[in-house]
């Protein structure tokens, strides 16, 4: 039953909306908001802090409460490499890849393949393919994971708390932005690091200490499991619970897929993925990119000791629940005949936090879920105003550009509500393998696009595009493949009549075939059609960021210098000039969807260059260059040692 939570809780959880809310709406009251550039790129002022603060908030959203704690709990510590692996891919974010977003001028990662390699059909296969995943994966893994988490608090309606937190979510996203979102997330960074590191030290002082820890894991199994240990040896915890690296045919994370697989799925979520990139195109120079990327690597660091332990220590505490390996037990349990992981951390907070903190664990939660969701809708809505609603309205306005964002954004959240059965329904066992095994069918293809696109010239629109095509079909069989033949439960003593393609080879080893039938086929289609002209290739490859002409046919169209720069400066003594009277329903319209009809002064074509400029400049003074290459370097360092020391 859930439990019941004090008035403390309460209180906690009240003041949290309050405070976000407030920090939403003064975040929407700032400037930068009544433009593309403003409502989809913040206006390029944020600094380091934020920008690192916001790539890490939007990535820790409740499936890492619930899915990436249920699989530690599941088998140990090998999950830690998805966590860290990600250290080295920020660092890359920042070094490698910004710089040639930031000179290419694209606002959205569609649009920079458009820039990079002309034509329209990369753009808009990507802009349709994300939007889709956005609806499908990302928001409703966040949504399913709160509604867990949610329901072993409170008890309340599934639905009404949902439609609540995409109600408020939907809110200060669509009226700031990312502004908006990327304050917000701020805040919610610093709950979520407060609200954990708590239960951390609370769980493992409870625990008895580290070596406590380890050695109660290792024994930590349901009662039904440790009396028939013969029948029920998946409810057994794993012998090399203690390692990251896993052996390359027995290991749940085999280690050359951690490698090489992995690596494909990682830079596509962190350097291809637009929910990243946007936070660092965001920044106001190439240095405070850098140093949110090199900050959110560092944050990146600690969900082993915030999530991975925590919920290990849940098994510990809770083995009848949380190991259960018997599937009419474990339906009896938390309704989920695969496995009961997935509540592994919130039975730890409602039965270790004490009163008060409960309600900011909670708070945690929704900050998780809520930052994500925000990412999620600022950038799905980025895409399609920019790269789809565009295409077909080439002149669209200002006011047209902020009204279409935000109607999407709209839009996305009814989806998720409609969504919400049909997560609920779906198989939850291991979640976070679930969202993993899902990305290893579709990122590599997208990931290798990139990666051409960025460092070999020779890469046409056609090899990319048939490319991806290709490879996307053969990791959509693999994926269809795995829906329809899952796994025989554990002690069910279901025989295992998957074919060899599922049974024999780990999803991360899938990974690495559908990179090689994308590399394949991207080369040898670009081998076989005419590259594009070096003229066209300036500020858009790697080799090309520093140049200092733009490509023969680079757009213009979603540069600063918008429509409200042709706008006259009127006469100060001239009827323009007069403050116009609006009515309450204009001044709320005009506000909401980030307007602003006051006439602006008309640049001059000089000062239009100049802001271009600004826009696409990659050079940084020599001292932000050092410090941020010397952190980058200590992150790296301390990531490399935990990775050793936890062979």
């Amino acid at each position: 039953m859930p439990a019941l939570l004090a008035v403390w809780d309460y209180a906690a959880i009240v003041g949290y909306f309050v405070l976000v809310l407030a920090v939403g709406i003064w975040s929407s009251c700032r400037p930068h908001r009544s433009s593309a550039t403003g409502y989809f790129l913040a206006g390029k002022t944020m600094h380091w802090f934020p920008v690192g603060a916001s790539i890490f908030a939007s990535n820790v959203g409740a499936p890492m409460f619930i899915g990436l704690a249920g699989t530690a709990a599941a088998s140990g510590f090998s999950c830690a490499i998805y966590e860290w692996h990600a250290v080295y891919l920020l660092i890359a974010l920042g070094w490698v890849f910004v710089p040639v977003y930031v000179s290419s001028g694209a606002f959205t990662m569609p649009e920079y393949l458009k820039k990079r390699f002309g034509g329209v059909r990369l753009r808009i296969y990507l802009s349709v393919f994300a939007f889709v995943l956005y609806v499908l994966t990302k928001i409703s893994s966040e949504i399913f994971s709160g509604a867990i988490f949610m329901q072993q608090f409170l008890g309340w309606n599934l639905y009404a708390c949902i439609a609540v937190i995409l109600l408020v979510t939907g809110v200060y996203t669509i009226v700031g932005g990312l502004t908006a979102v990327i304050y917000t997330d701020t805040l919610q960074a610093v709950i979520l690091l407060i609200g954990a590191t708590t239960l951390f030290i609370i769980t493992l002082v409870d625990v008895g200490g580290w070596y406590q820890f380890m050695d109660k894991y290792a024994h930590a199994a349901s009662n039904l499991t440790l009396s028939n240990p013969e029948n029920y040896t998946c409810g057994l915890p794993r012998q090399d619970f203690m390692h990251v690296w896993r052996d390359a045919v027995t290991g749940d994370i085999p280690w050359p897929g951690a490698v090489f697989g992995l690596t494909t799925i990682g830079l596509w979520v962190w350097c291809n993925d637009q929910m990243m990139v946007q936070r660092c195109l965001s920044a106001k120079n190439i240095s405070h990119s850098k140093g949110g990327s090199v900050f959110a690597a560092a944050l990146k660091i600690t969900p082993f000791f915030l999530w991975i332990v925590p919920g290990m220590i849940s098994r510990i505490m809770f083995p009848d629940e949380v190991a259960c390996a018997d599937p009419a037990t474990c339906k009896a349990v938390c309704g989920n005949e695969a496995g009961c992981s997935n509540i592994a951390y919130p039975l730890l907070v409602l039965r270790k936090m004490p009163t008060g903190l409960r309600g900011i664990m909670l708070a945690a939660l929704l900050a998780a879920l809520m930052s994500s969701l925000t990412s999620i809708f600022n950038s799905a809505s980025s895409m399609f105003t920019m790269d789809i609603w565009t295409r077909y309205r080439r002149k669209a306005s200002q006011k047209e550009l902020m009204v279409v964002g935000r109607v999407c954004v709209l839009v996305l959240v009814a989806l998720s509500i409609v969504w919400i059965p049909v997560m609920e329904s779906s198989q939850g066992g291991q979640l976070w393998t679930y969202l993993q095994t899902v990305a290893s069918c579709i990122s590599p293809p997208f990931c290798w696009v990139f990666l051409m696109a960025l460092f070999w010239k020779r890469t046409t629109e056609q090899g990319a595009f048939w490319g991806l095509v290709i490879s996307t079909c053969v990791g959509v069989v693999r994926m269809v493949l795995e829906f329809v033949y899952p796994a025989p439960l554990c002690g069910s003593f279901q025989p295992d009549t998957r074919p060899l393609v599922l049974k024999e080879v780990h999803f991360l080893h899938f990974a690495i075939i559908l990179s090689a039938v994308s590399i394949i086929s991207t080369v040898g289609i670009s081998l076989l059609t005419t590259p594009r002209p070096p003229e066209k290739l300036h500020r858009v490859t790697w080799w090309t960021r520093d140049d200092t002409t733009d490509p023969e046919d680079s757009e213009s169209q979603y540069d600063s210098g918008d429509e409200n720069n042709d706008v006259e400066k009127p006469e100060t003594n001239s009827p323009a000039a007069e403050p116009k009277r609006r009515s309450l329903k204009v001044y709320l319209y005009n506000w909401i969807c980030g307007i602003d009809d006051t006439p602006k002064p008309k640049l001059t074509v000089e000062e239009k260059l100049i802001i271009k400029k600004k826009m696409k400049d990659i050079g940084e003074d020599p001292f932000s260059r050092k410090i941020t290459a010397f952190v980058a370097i200590c992150v790296a360092a301390i990531t490399t040692f935990l990775l050793g020391f936890f062979n």
